[in-house]
């Protein structure tokens, strides 16, 4: 049986609204790949083994991830980092979900313990984070990383779309990255989960495209770089 994508959608109201606003319906019409990095977060078996929605963007990662690297851009895979859960996780969530959120991100290195569908690159990045997002400071080795490359644009999948995802999503549109998420390489536990991180978003944040969409502005950037 063949992992299902999110039925998802932005209203046309939105849509309207940001026209009127600036005149277009895409923040991002153009990127610079060289200058881009696919941020891919948290796949790995604690999340895939358990929510089919995540299995099924497997293949639209993989898509942009070739597409991106071929263009001269950085795709950096970035896991949950392995630690005891804290005080208060412990406190929230109780001890026994506290310890399994803690240990989520698996054992071995991070290209070991990444969803085995997926192939690391030599010149990819490898991050860990301890926070649901991958750019907030302290707390994630990906934005030195990033910064090291020169990186102004943000192409954010993974999972969960309504936690980490726009976690990572909401950080760096505060640090004055460009940030597009795939719409159809995000994955949550419900439609509406995902929708409502589509439209927060779409609505202050960043860009929100589907994969096609973002492979043709790869494409075109390579063009255009060339």
């Amino acid at each position: 049986m063949e992992s299902p994508l999110h039925d998802w959608h932005i209203e046309a109201r939105e849509y309207a609204r940001q026209e009127d606003r600036r005149g277009r319906r895409h923040a991002y019409e153009t990127i610079v790949p060289a200058r881009t990095a696919l941020v891919v977060i948290d796949m790995v078996p604690f999340f895939l083994n358990e929510l089919p929605y995540t299995r099924g963007i497997v293949p639209n990662i993989s898509r942009i991830a070739d597409a991106l690297r071929a263009a001269g851009g950085t795709v950096a895979w970035v896991l949950p980092t392995n630690s005891a859960p804290t005080a208060a996780s412990t406190e929230f969530y109780g001890e026994k979900v506290a310890a399994m959120y803690a240990a989520s991100g698996g054992e071995g290195s991070l290209a070991e313990r990444l969803w085995h569908e997926f192939t690391v690159h030599e010149g990819d990045v490898l991050a860990e984070k301890s926070a649901t997002s991958a750019f907030f400071h302290g707390r994630s080795t990906l934005p030195p990383q990033l910064e090291a490359r020169g990186v102004d644009t943000v192409l954010v999948t993974g999972t969960l779309t309504n936690i980490c995802c726009e976690s990572t999503a909401r950080d760096a549109s505060t640090l004055g990255l460009r940030v597009i998420m795939v719409a159809d390489a995000n994955a949550a536990r419900r439609d509406q989960d995902h929708n409502a991180t589509l439209y927060n978003v779409y609505r202050s944040f960043g860009d929100v495209r589907p994969t096609d969409e973002v492979l043709a502005l790869i494409g075109g950037g390579a063009a255009w770089e060339g």
